[in-house]
């Protein structure tokens, strides 16, 4: 039996209070629901223990993290006194989500039995349930709100809800079974030929208002770029297995010109000769879906990673003469905008939201305007890394959403799958992944005359914070003495025998200056029995 139609994002707007905190409850335990419906997948107790694939947890993990995050995350808010299980809060706290292709990081847990983390979702639910029906609620709900912390919550699960259906989906056949609520499409056909449609030159801002933000977003989503984009052409469909299947044939995965650095270390060390849920099967082809391998649907999207979208594009544009390439963000926002498709999510028919069958379907069923999969069906993969929109600020109680990623090495994807559900589903969301990562992603292709413009991040890449730490803990730095200790050495001599109460290092970096002084301001309040403190503030 098909599950009923899954909420969507609710609107932070309204005149009645009531109904509004009606309506995220609902979201609330229908989200909490289906994430658990996601786990029948699973045949035995030994399916949560086994790793799907080494650079992730296994999947009890995620079983207990989604929990763990609302206790966290409303205990710091102050929405609520006391943890439940202050070990399970620190064992799920961060997942092991961002690293290298080549990280194989073996390290063990003693993870609580499968019951045990089902109850403890179940105090969680009593708790957040007592804490939507309590709480004092105003409209709209902002920023800064009690309740976005909920809605963050939620909306943090329903990622989860994705992401573990991938790892469900690269899990060994044995460890799944078929569910009612699961069923995949069992529509396909022969695949439509590609074609090219001209995509008008475009002036737009994008970036939301922090003031009114209508629906809940990430930290990322906030701020403004304005953007200016010259007319290219799109393909119509998103790239199908079968387009796919001839730079397969060509020898693409081999042709190591075809691939930059990175995607051709990624493919030699993965030994990658095709997109990883193909399966050769003598001279057929198969398709690993979340619970089961099918007959090649040639008419579906293909799934690849960033680096293979890249190799693929390099490779048509080789055999075509043409500039093909991903699209960049901009690019994708003006064929957005030509497809009429709005800012956040609405009715527009889509294989997304879990609103059809949980797989993808094939590429020339939803149309959008000249275009189909505008949004929905796979994640389209873009040119553009993620970087901090103008005005960009951190969200306190979740500051390291977006940050770490800020690093030049994570691809933006945009228009959602499937199963993206909630904040995921509207396209102003922005979300990203380290190049070599799976999701339920494709991609389509431009062809274009101007390069894809690249933002620089103004965050930390591990080269900046390498010369940071090198810059304020090394003996010298481009033959000058070392800056902060030297710095903050003046700072005490010039203090003298003055109190050394507090200090605060304003733009501290990694933090050498802020030792310095805590080591003196320590060893000075030691002698005098003074309170003592140095602080550090940077942005």
């Amino acid at each position: 039996m098909k599950p009923a139609p899954f909420p969507a994002t609710p609107l932070l707007t309204g005149a009645d209070t009531e109904q509004k905190r009606r309506q995220i409850l609902d979201y609330f335990h229908a989200t909490f629901d289906r994430y658990e419906q996601l786990f029948e997948v699973l045949t035995s107790d030994e399916a949560y223990y086994v790793k799907p694939i080494a650079l992730r947890h296994p999947l009890i993990f995620y079983f207990g993290h989604t929990a763990t995050f609302f206790i966290n995350k409303l205990v710091l808010a102050g929405l609520l006194a006391q943890r439940i299980n202050p070990g399970f809060e620190s064992m799920f706290a961060i997942g092991v989500d961002e690293m290298s292709w080549d990280d194989l990081n073996d390290q063990r847990y003693d993870w609580p039995s499968v019951d045990e983390v089902r109850a403890y979702r179940q105090s969680v639910r009593a708790t957040v349930d007592r804490i939507i029906r309590t709480n004092s609620l105003t409209l709209p709900i902002g920023w800064e709100d009690p309740f976005w912390i909920i809605l963050m919550g939620i909306e943090h699960e329903r990622i989860h809800l994705e992401t573990s259906s991938v790892l469900i989906r690269q899990h060994q056949l044995k460890y799944v079974q078929k569910h009612p609520a699961w069923a995949p499409c069992r529509d396909s056909g022969p695949a439509p030929e590609n074609a090219l449609i001209v995509i008008p030159a475009a002036e737009f801002r994008l970036g939301r208002d922090r003031s009114d933000p209508k629906i809940y977003g990430w930290d990322n989503e906030f701020g403004h770029h304005e953007a200016s984009t010259a007319a290219f052409q799109a393909s119509r469909y998103l790239v199908s297995n079968r387009e796919f299947l001839a730079f397969v044939e060509a020898g693409g995965y081999a042709d190591d010109a075809l691939w930059p650095a990175e995607g051709a270390a990624w493919k030699n060390f993965a030994k990658a000769a095709h997109p990883t849920f193909w399966i050769k099967d003598g001279t057929q082809w198969r398709l690993r879906l979340m619970l089961e391998e099918v007959a090649m649907p040639w008419d579906w999207p293909v799934e690849t990673n960033y680096h293979e979208a890249k190799a693929f594009c390099n490779w048509k544009a080789r055999e075509s003469g043409l500039a093909v390439r991903l699209p960049t963000e901009d690019e994708w926002q003006a064929l957005r905008q030509f497809a009429g498709i709005a800012e956040l999510p609405d009715e527009a028919p889509a294989n997304l939201g879990l609103s059809q069958e949980a797989s993808s379907c094939p590429v020339n069923r939803f149309a959008h305007g000249p275009l189909f999969d505008v949004i929905g069906n796979v994640w389209q993969w873009l040119e553009t890394p993620i970087y901090p929109f103008a005005s960009f600020e951190v969200h306190p109680i979740y500051d390291d959403f977006t940050t770490p990623t800020f690093d030049e090495r994570h691809n933006l994807f945009k228009g959602g799958s499937w199963i993206s559900c909630g904040n995921e589903a509207a396209p102003v969301s922005r979300y990203a992944f380290r190049r070599h990562f799976f999701q339920h992603a494709g991609f389509r292709y431009v062809v274009a005359d101007a390069p894809a413009t690249q933002h620089a991040s103004h965050y930390e890449t591990d080269r900046l914070i390498s010369e940071y730490i090198e810059f304020h803990y090394g003996d010298e730095y481009f033959g000058v003495a070392n800056f902060p200790k030297t710095l903050a050495q003046l700072a005490i001599e010039t203090m003298g025998d003055k109190p050394a109460h507090r200090a605060l290092d304003l733009g501290c970096a990694t933090g050498r200056a802020t030792f310095e002084l805590a080591r003196h301001s320590a060893s000075s309040a030691s002698a005098r029995n003074w309170p003592n403190r140095a602080g550090c503030a940077t942005r």
